[in-house]
């Protein structure tokens, strides 16, 4: 044994516990205690957590089912199904799995569902009244397969389906690209003569903006109400959606025109080759494992940092 337990000495034998010793039954009593206060189980087989009586707990979990037997504070599962027979006092959220509400069960709280879906058995699911349910119910396979293998984020495997995604993405990205810089060539033109004659500054306002519109939508979750937090999370989402969009047109511009003033002669360069050379690159980059979240970011950062610096006009037609 790594710990003695008796030691022998002029008057025979004494009872000693060691260090070690002493360390094992403190571990053991302050597991004891922990289970005994809220108690739960995992069983590998079925990859399931079992909530029996945790009203104090917050459950989260990734990669895995959470069914909630007795009781529990609230339930957050990334990648897994949750199953309530027994009662939630606050919100249950699902993203990548589905919330099952058994017959006889109480959700106290909001309901949030993404890539699932929310399935009461009976005809009036016990909710507190006023409470919301949230649900999107696309991507419910990818979503939980991202969950229970998050290393295929950075490292996507290259199928058939990944090659056709990317050819569908080159398509979808040029049509775009060329609609908006039809619709917009003016602030098209200006966000590239920016973008070329201050890259890092532009760059740097867009990741902070990014990162404190980040912190600040997090400490909303904790100290604003739900509803302004819906409200609040929807619009940062919308203009980061755009500024994502109008980021990745001026950089599929930016690139093409780069490239095409490199190797094209000049009677060769049009506008729809630019466009199309950059969109090709882009795609690649974001094809590459592990270099296509650093590309996602600079896009996100530079979408940004030309939205917050639109002003003025200029000219960006390049020679």
């Amino acid at each position: 044994m790594a710990a003695n337990i008796a030691i022998k000495n002029d008057r025979g034998y004494t009872p000693f516990l060691t260090w070690r010793s002493a360390a094992a039954l403190c571990v053991l009593l302050l597991a004891n205690a922990v289970f005994a206060h809220a108690q739960f189980s995992f069983d590998p087989a079925e990859n399931t957590m079992f909530i029996d009586d945790a009203p104090e707990m917050e459950v989260v979990a990734y990669g895995k089912n959470v069914i909630v037997r007795k009781q529990a504070k609230g339930v957050l599962a990334i990648g897994g199904d949750i199953i309530v027979e027994g009662r939630v006092e606050g919100d249950v959220a699902a993203i990548g799995g589905s919330v099952t509400q058994r017959e006889g069960a109480f959700i106290g709280g909001d309901v949030f569902v993404v890539g699932g879906k929310y399935k009461p058995e009976g005809a009036a699911p016990l909710r507190n009244e006023g409470k919301e349910t949230v649900m999107y119910a696309g991507y419910e396979g990818e979503l939980r397969e991202m969950a229970q293998n998050p290393s295929q984020i950075f490292a996507p495997s290259f199928t058939l389906t990944f090659l056709a995604q990317r050819a569908f993405a080159v398509l979808f990205w040029f049509i775009v690209s060329f609609a908006l810089i039809t619709v917009a060539p003016g602030a098209v033109s200006r966000a590239i003569v920016r973008f070329h004659l201050s890259t890092f500054k532009i760059v740097s306002i867009g990741f902070f903006t990014l990162a404190g519109a980040t912190v600040a939508g997090f400490a909303s979750l904790q100290f604003l109400p739900n509803y302004f937090n819906a409200m609040l999370l929807l619009m940062m989402f919308a203009l980061l959606m755009l500024s994502y969009v109008f980021g990745r047109v001026a950089l599929h511009v930016s690139i093409g025109q780069l490239l095409q003033k490199k190797f094209l002669s000049e009677g060769k360069r049009s506008e729809a080759i630019a466009v199309l050379l950059g969109v090709v690159v882009w795609t690649l980059l974001l094809s590459i494992p592990y270099i296509w979240s650093l590309a996602v970011l600079a896009m996100f950062s530079a979408g940004i940092g030309l939205v917050l610096t639109a002003r003025g006009k200029t000219s960006w037609q390049s020679s």
